[in-house]
Formats: structure tokens, sequence, C-alpha cells
């Protein structure tokens, strides 16, 4: 059985968690969501709890942060074009969220961040085949292009 992933993510409005993360277009486990938290489907293995912060405090003795004023995590998610990217942010943004910064060229990788209405940090991210084959310097070199300084 493959490795399942399972993120955990607090938020302050269920209902508006779960409308915003199916205008992305996930879906919801209705088997595995109920008032204290919902089951956001990814893929076949990757999931996102959204939970209530009250409720999530149970599973934790650790003070829940505000994601609008902490970063705990940034989730890091691919898409198969530039477009693709630029898509799902345009859905995100006109379901609530919020984009933090602008959109970051390397050459190599094209990505976006994207807040939910909680302020959890979602990135999407294009990177060119060819430069997941070869690494991001050797791609850039054969492009006649300087690497950047951070890859990521």
């Amino acid at each position: 059985m493959p490795t399942s992933i399972f993120v955990n993510l607090p938020t302050t409005d269920l209902e508006r968690s779960k409308d915003f993360y199916t205008s992305l277009g996930f879906s919801i486990n209705p088997l595995f969501t109920d008032e204290n938290a919902a089951c956001v489907v990814l893929d076949d293995n990757i999931y996102f709890m959204v939970l209530t912060r009250e409720y999530l405090g149970t599973f934790t003795d650790k003070q829940i942060i505000d994601p609008k004023t902490h970063a705990q995590t940034s989730i890091g998610l691919s898409r198969d074009s530039r477009d693709d990217v630029d898509e799902v942010l345009a859905k995100g943004l006109a379901a609530g969220g919020s984009e933090p910064r602008e959109a970051q060229d390397y050459g190599f990788m094209y990505s976006r961040d994207l807040e939910d209405p909680d302020g959890n940090i979602l990135g999407f991210v294009y990177i060119e085949p060819a430069a997941a084959d070869v690494g991001p310097a050797a791609y850039l070199a054969e492009q006649g292009a300087a690497a950047p300084s951070s890859t990521a």
C-alpha cells in the first residue's frame, strides 16, 4: 500500500474552507467530514484535513498558530504548465483567496503562492521537464541563462 499524505490545516470557518478548496477543483470525502473537519481530496494519496482550530487543538499540546500572521508551512503543489498555475490562482482568488507576493519566474521554474481565506499558504509550481531531468543549473546553462541564487 502506498504512503498517503494527510496535511492538517486550521480554519476558522469550515464551510468557507470547503467551498474554497472545491473551487480549486478538489473534492470532499464525506466519509471523513463532519462539523469539526473536512477531508479535501487532492488525489489518490494526498489529502488536506481542514480542521476547526478547536478540533486541531485536540491533537497537540502546542499552540495552534494563526496562519494569517504566522507561517508554519508552505505547501507546494505541482501543475502541468504555467497556464495551469495561473488558472488555479485565478480560481482561488475568485473564491476568496489572496496572492501574498508576485509570481516567481526562475527560468526553469514558475511559481505563484495562494493563501486560502485562513492564511494557509499553497504554492503552485510548474517545473520545466528538461530542468527536472538535468537540474536547474544545467538547464539554464543550456538556455544561456545564469542560475538564480536560490532554487526554491
